[in-house]
């Protein structure tokens, strides 16, 4: 395939289901010449409660879907697929991917002062420790002091992000980080960023939140860049969105997360 033909074709982008599409919201801003395909596999959501080798297989299927689409990089936009499926697709697929986890790590190095990181997530997030072993394989003697938040989920779904029930919730969550003196939260849920303003206002003012739809956004930016794959023109940009099946209260559910209605939407079964 010539440079001009990759540099024209689209990048992929998945989740277990919609709060992806936080992420290919920030992208589309950092890159908006590109092209995206964006599926969400909302006939198996949630990944967060399900085993590694379940979510594997999934994600592998989605990946063949993307290899038919001749993508030019896939972002794994869902935690729980990063933290336990990354490496399984590196061994096995030659598309360039970027997962959530190593780009907020990377920042979070970057601009935390007290070298104490807090990270919230799904269980399965949490319980794989990819955030941990992130930091530890970076030598950077860092504390890191995860928090599984399972009820953030359908609080969000449910369309209360900013309400006094999601305050109460996550003031209880963020009991464990008292004494911990946090600077730096990152957010290991793509859900998350639409309670950013809730999570913010139940911690000290000086906690910084760390979105990893900004920061894998930058990281592809640069690669692409380097590697002279960026689009220049946006004339025949297209953005496609797939999913699995149509869950209740799908459309109010994909304009929450995406800020805008989603159009050329394809319902495809992937097993």
């Amino acid at each position: 395939m010539k440079i001009n033909q990759l540099q024209n074709s689209p990048i992929g982008v998945f989740d277990s289901g919609l709060g992806g599409l936080t992420v290919l919201k920030s992208l589309e801003k950092i890159l908006p010449n590109e092209s995206f395909i964006y599926f969400g596999d909302t006939a198996h959501v949630p990944y967060g409660t399900k085993s590694a080798d379940t979510v594997i297989k999934y994600s592998k299927n989605i990946l063949d879907f993307f290899s038919q689409q001749h993508t030019k990089a896939v972002v794994i936009a869902c935690n729980t697929a990063s933290s336990v499926a990354y490496h399984a697709l590196q061994k096995n697929y030659s598309i360039p991917l970027f997962d959530v986890v190593s780009p907020s790590v990377e920042f979070a190095i970057q601009e935390s002062k007290t070298k104490n990181i807090g990270v919230i997530g799904t269980i399965t997030t949490v319980s794989s420790k990819a955030y941990s072993q992130q930091f530890a394989d970076k030598n950077a003697g860092f504390f890191v002091h995860e928090i599984s938040c399972p009820l953030f989920v359908p609080i969000i779904e449910e369309g209360w992000a900013n309400s006094n029930i999601a305050r109460e919730i996550a003031n209880i969550y963020f009991q464990g980080f008292e004494k911990k003196s946090i600077d730096t939260l990152i957010l290991g849920c793509t859900h998350y960023p639409i309670m950013a303003d809730t999570i913010q206002s139940v911690l000290p003012a000086h906690v910084q939140l760390v979105l990893s739809g900004e920061t894998v956004g930058q990281k592809l930016s640069y690669y692409l860049e380097a590697n002279k794959l960026i689009n220049t023109s946006s004339i025949d940009r297209n953005i496609m969105f797939y999913v699995s099946d149509f869950p209740q209260k799908f459309n109010d559910l994909g304009s929450q997360f995406l800020g805008r209605k989603l159009n050329n939407l394809t319902h495809i079964s992937i097993m």
